[in-house]
């Protein structure tokens, strides 16, 4: 039953991009229209805007090519294609084919719309508050360990539950908690549809109801007024355990729906002036604590500066949508531009006070701050793969600075935990929260890096790999005069 649903609610879902095909394409069979490659490389072009390699046949050395080029894409994107094999695909198993469908799905959709609402959504944790979160434009590096992408593709899980519990709480008591049974009574679709088109929808009518009844009014609706493609049908949901991965694929449709709704002009530029407002008196407050501070302690000013932020991040959620919105420069207004200014501003002040506290640190714990923030950067500052022989010198390289600096690992971390926090008036020297700060740095370094590195060396030879059978493959032709050939291998 899984199997089937999600086969069908997939299919849907694929069928709804590729109606944006030039020309559209309609996949009837997807485990038989896949193994040809063509309907992953157009799925792909629709979804990323690229134009990507193909061969034009349907012989058996074509397909291949042209499912190995899809996945070489997918894994220059850094996804994790576990048991997913081009033999796989071109025979159609079912599970392979679904799971490869499902990543797609939910790296080009479900976390991409998610990706702001995780932003608003997250707590603020302890080692958020000594150092600022970038700029809403910032994107995350795709180069993050495997624990790291985990913790985020939770979070995208997370945001778009949390978006869904935020439409249905404006409805008194249709509850969601899960992707599952949360939905079977087709309440939770109904109160959503009401809260993005006010009107459509007679919840107190629909608690009288059938589980199926509501269900099919609510996709009815959704598909003619709201124009989103029916994925799922009443019998899909309305069982003991629906799948989580079709309702989440097509719940996700709405918060793209609610993402595509027309603002007012006069609407979003009230938004701007109080974004405004609020940037300008945060720069007026840090100014004021930089003064206030400036002949305290160290101790002091960290203290100072973890409330700021603590307040800071807090405050700025609001503001969050207004931020995010809009960020290409082209279609940005002066007012936005201005605002983005402010911000980048604000932010640059904020990283400035940080870096400046860390060189402050009494000695020795300042030398140990700069050895972390070395280490920090090599593994956040791995080479792009989508040129796997320019990134092999690279990454040797930085592993040879590793290999150097994690010599120097014990002798500091004895070094901080022996570090005795008290001046000759046994008063504290560092923010206690500071040094926990750093040993859990330390503890993320020991469990991380080595794992960071390990994944990202598989996908450089796993990328490597590709291009080399990639490379046989078009060698299996004549190439005519042996020069030509010296000149191919040359250039090889």
């Amino acid at each position: 039953q899984r199997e089937f649903t999600q086969k069908k609610t997939f299919t849907s879902w694929i069928n709804s991009i590729l109606a944006k095909h030039t020309p559209p394409y309609v996949v009837s069979d997807l485990y038989t229209d896949i193994q040809q490659g063509h309907l992953l490389l157009d799925l792909l072009e629709v979804l990323s805007g690229q134009h990507l390699p193909r061969e034009k046949g349907f012989n058996t050395f074509q397909c291949r090519s042209n499912i190995e080029n899809a996945l070489t894409f997918l894994k220059s994107r850094s996804l994790k294609l576990i048991n997913i094999h081009v033999a796989d695909i071109i025979e159609g198993k079912p599970s392979i084919v679904l799971g490869l469908i499902w990543t797609i799905i939910f790296h080009f959709h479900i976390e991409e719309l998610a990706r702001t609402l995780a932003c608003t959504y997250n707590q603020p944790s302890p080692d958020n508050s000594s150092a600022v979160d970038s700029s809403p434009k910032a994107s995350r590096s795709a180069k993050k360990s495997t624990k790291i992408k985990e913790r985020w593709k939770m979070s995208a899980t997370k945001a778009l539950l949390l978006w869904a519990k935020e439409q249905c709480s404006l409805h008194g008591s249709v509850s969601v908690t899960d992707f599952k049974s949360s939905w079977r009574s087709g309440l939770a679709f109904l109160a959503i549809i009401q809260t993005l088109r006010p009107g459509l929808v007679d919840l107190e009518k629909a608690k009288a109801r059938s589980n199926k009844e509501n269900l099919k009014e609510a996709f009815r609706i959704a598909e003619l007024e709201l124009n989103i493609p029916r994925l799922l049908e009443p019998e899909d949901v309305d069982i003991v355990n629906p799948d989580e991965k079709s309702i989440m694929t097509y719940v996700a449709q709405f918060l793209q729906y609610s993402k595509n709704l027309p603002e007012s002009e006069e609407g979003m530029q009230e938004k701007v002036r109080e974004a405004m407002g609020w940037l300008a008196a945060q720069e007026t407050k840090l100014a004021k604590l930089l003064v206030e501070t400036e002949n305290g302690t160290h101790y002091q000013k960290y203290k100072e500066m973890m409330s700021f932020m603590e307040t800071f991040n807090q405050e700025k959620i609001p503001f969050l949508p207004v931020l995010s919105s809009k960020r290409g420069e082209a279609e940005l207004s002066e007012g936005q531009q201005q605002m983005r200014e402010e911000w980048d501003k604000v932010i640059s002040q904020i990283n400035e006070w940080k870096a400046k506290l860390d060189q402050m640190l009494p000695s020795p714990l300042d030398s140990i701050e700069a050895w972390l923030q070395e280490v920090e950067h090599l593994q956040a500052d791995l080479p792009d793969l989508q040129d796997p022989f320019k990134a092999i010198s690279v990454f040797r390289e930085i592993i040879v600075i590793f290999k150097v600096l994690m010599d120097c690992f014990d002798s500091h971390l004895d070094t901080l935990q022996s570090f005795k926090n008290e001046d000759e008036k046994n008063m504290p020297l560092v923010l206690p929260e500071k040094l926990e700060e750093m040993k859990r740095r330390f503890s993320n370094i020991r469990s991380t890096n080595p794992s960071t590195f390990l994944e990202y060396h598989y996908g450089l030879c796993s990328a490597i790999a590709n291009e080399v059978k990639l490379k046989l493959n078009i060698w299996d032709m004549k190439y005519g005069a042996k020069e030509s050939v010296e000149s191919l291998l040359e250039n090889w």
